[in-house]
Formats: structure tokens, sequence, C-alpha cells
């Protein structure tokens, strides 16, 4: 068979050697850069199909970078007893490390990493992580008509204006940067909001209220298509606990409401409404 292909190969190699134009050589014996490898004598465009098939070949291009073959070829285990991984497989005879894997950060009887590193800090099963959002960027989404000034601002417009993200841990707290972009009165019901946030607002004529929402009114507040979709009502607002009255200014409403409650002074009382 062998015998066979050497002179198809001979004769390939002598018809495509005819075929390729010869090079002028670089007058420097070493290549510094690829302009010295460029043939003098131009391709003819009807030459040997072969060489034109090829001549867009590059000596060196990005598609011809790969790297080498590993250097450490991989342990064939269990293929007989003269490879030395071979029965047992360099486990020994029985015991747990024989038949699977040791116990997670076991460490053959010393004291493990995890307890000979000292504990820093505590995690606070009270602590709240409220998300974020400025002034300035609610001051964006207005003039770019994603929210309407006009109606009351609650963490729901946020969320489908794309204020905030859509992980909302335990509500939002609104902060006062951007706050100089506030020429409008608007009005917002958050979670938490900083001193100089408020300011801002009340400067321009609105009002910003803090109220209270538990996880489950949370949900109901942003997700309330997920109670249709189970087929539940939505929860009544959940009270705040003792710890956080001072924090909050009222309770949360459900369905996410539309009109601020607006605030009374000892000076302008509250009016009931005449029977």
């Amino acid at each position: 068979m062998i015998r066979r292909i050497l002179p198809s190969i001979s004769s390939v190699s002598s018809h495509f050697l005819k075929t390729i134009p010869i090079c002028s050589p670089s007058p420097l014996h070493h290549f510094h850069s690829l302009q010295s490898l460029q043939c003098s004598n131009p391709i003819n465009k009807n030459g040997s199909l072969w060489f034109q098939g090829i001549r867009s070949y590059s000596l060196l291009s990005l598609n011809d970078l790969r790297d080498n073959v590993p250097r450490k070829q991989k342990t064939r285990k269990g293929r007989g007893i003269g490879s030395g991984k071979g029965k047992t497989a360099g486990r020994g005879h029985k015991g747990q490390k024989a038949r699977g894997n040791g116990k997670l950060g076991f460490e053959g009887g010393q004291t493990p990493i995890r307890r000979r590193l000292p504990k820093r800090g505590f995690k606070n099963p009270f602590s709240l992580t409220f998300q974020p959002v400025g002034l300035g960027k609610i001051a964006k989404l207005i003039n770019a008509g994603k929210i309407d000034s006009h109606e009351l601002i609650t963490m729901k417009t946020l969320k489908d204006a794309g204020a905030i993200g859509k992980q909302i841990e335990d509500g939002v707290r609104l902060m006062g940067r951007g706050a100089e972009q506030i020429k409008w009165p608007i009005h917002l019901e958050v979670s938490r909001v900083t001193v100089r946030a408020k300011e801002a607002v009340e400067t321009a004529g609105g009002s910003v209220r803090r109220v209270h929402y538990n996880k489950l009114g949370l949900r109901a507040l942003l997700k309330p298509e997920w109670f249709e979709k189970k087929g539940r009502l939505l929860p009544k607002p959940a009270r705040p606990p003792p710890k956080l009255k001072d924090k909050v200014d009222s309770i949360g409403r459900l369905p996410a409401p539309t009109k601020p409650i607006l605030f009374f002074t000892e000076e302008e009382p509250a009016t009931s409404p005449a029977l």
C-alpha cells in the first residue's frame, strides 16, 4: 500500500514545486518582519489551481496559534499492576478513603484550618437591607417620561421604571445624590430616607413618607400578580414592631397607592369628614 502511495506523492510534489514562483530572499540572513518574506515575482492568476488554493496562507497568523500539548499525561488507574496504579490504584486496602471521598475539611487528625483561625464579627439576625436610590436618578427618569411626577412615587413605581433592581430584600432607601436636579414637587413613599434627601424634596414643595412593609407585604406591593396567579387575596398591611415605630411614619398600604397621605402639624390638625 505504501509503495502505491509514494509515486503519487512524488509526482504531486514535483508539480507543486514547478508552479511556485521563485521568491527573492531578504538581504538580511535573519527575518525580522513579514515584509522580508514577500515574493518579488507576482502570482499569476492563471497559475496552478493548487497554489491558488493556498496562496492566501500566511506563515504567521492568529488562527495558527495554539497552546502546546499537555506536558503531563493523565494517569490511567486500574489497568494492571505493572503501571503502579493498578488494582487498588494507590488507595490501599479498605477504609473510607479507599471507597470514596473523605470528610470535607478533614486534615488527617490535626486541627483543621476552620478551627485554627479565629472568628471575626457576627451576623445580626435583625439587620435590614435597603436598596439605595438617588434623587438624581429619579429626576432623570421623570425627564425621560418613565415616571409621572404628578402621581405618588412608590417602591413599585421605582421598580417598574428601572430605578432599582429586582432583588429588594427589605425596602428602598432614598439618598440625596443629585438632589439639585429636583426642581418640582414630588411625593414619595419609601422605607427609609436620608436627611439631605428629605430636605431637598421638601424644599421643592414635595413630601417623603417612610412606610413599613414586612416581607409578605413587600411582595404584595411589588408583585401583586403573584397572588392573583396563586388565587390568593392580598394580605393585610402589617404593623411595625415596637423597635421600628420611631423609624417609620405610617403603615404601608395595599395595593399600591396612587395618592399621597399629607402630613399634618399641630397647628393644622387633620379634619375628620362630616358625617
